[in-house]
This record gives structure tokens, C-alpha cells and sequence, in this order.
């Protein structure tokens, strides 16, 4: 029976070397400039009193939030469909969906309970609730 020390293969680190996973240093300079203009193109719209319409300023915040999403899972997290066979991309595919049915549910759920529920303590239509 041998004794002999077999080396880990993922211990072949070198001293004072900074190794990068799988992007380059221009990849994750490109992906830092990004999010930093994306995170002041909101700052300054907000900052400035953005758009006639708030609702036109909220969407164009939204807008740029999806935007640094997919720039962070494309320069920081590296999801494509060539990584790890396409699981990473199907996982959030599938995390997705699974969000979008939990907050979508939970909207309708709420929505119809506030309708439905404790329908008596509800003003008549057309009644005015504020005056006392």
C-alpha cells in the first residue's frame, strides 16, 4: 500500500498571481464601467425631477435596472449558453418563471381578497367613505 502524497489538482495556484475565473480583466472593467452609468443614468434622471410623467421616469429607473441585471450576469456571473451546458441559463429561466407566478399570484390574491373579503364593512357604491 502507498503512502505517497498525490497532489490536488486544483491547488496549482501561484504566489502574488490574481487568477480570474473565466472572464478576462477587460471583461470585468467592461462590465464594472457599465454598471456604473447605469446606476447614474437613474440617479440623475431622479435627482432632476426626470420626465413630465413620474410613471415615465419610473419606467425608464426599471429600465436600466433589467439592463445592470443583464450586464452582471453576463461580465460578473458569465451566463451564456455555452456555460456549464446551458444549465446556468435554464436555472434562471426557471427561477423566472417561479418569481413571476410567486408575485403575480400573490398581486391576484391580494387584489381579490381586499375585494371579496368583509364585504359589509365596504361603503355602498357611490357613497363618499371620507365624509363622516
Amino acid at each position: 500500500m502507498s503512502t505517497e502524497h498525490l497532489a490536488d489538482p486544483h491547488d496549482d495556484h501561484h504566489a502574488g498571481e490574481v487568477h480570474f475565473p473565466e472572464g478576462t480583466r477587460r471583461d470585468y472593467v467592461t462590465g464594472f464601467v457599465l454598471s456604473v452609468i447605469l446606476t447614474v443614468i437613474p440617479f440623475g434622471l431622479v435627482m432632476s425631477g426626470g420626465f413630465a410623467s413620474a410613471q415615465a421616469t419610473a419606467f425608464a429607473v426599471l429600465g436600466c435596472a433589467v439592463i445592470q441585471m443583464v450586464v452582471h450576469m453576463i461580465f460578473f456571473l458569465h451566463m451564456n449558453p455555452r456555460a456549464e451546458g446551458g444549465w446556468t441559463l435554464m436555472s434562471l429561466a426557471f427561477t423566472l418563471i417561479m418569481l413571476t407566478i410567486a408575485v403575480v399570484g400573490t398581486i391576484w390574491v391580494m387584489y381579490h381578497m381586499d375585494a371579496n373579503m368583509m364585504p359589509g364593512m365596504m361603503p355602498p357604491p357611490g357613497v363618499d367613505a371620507t365624509m363622516p
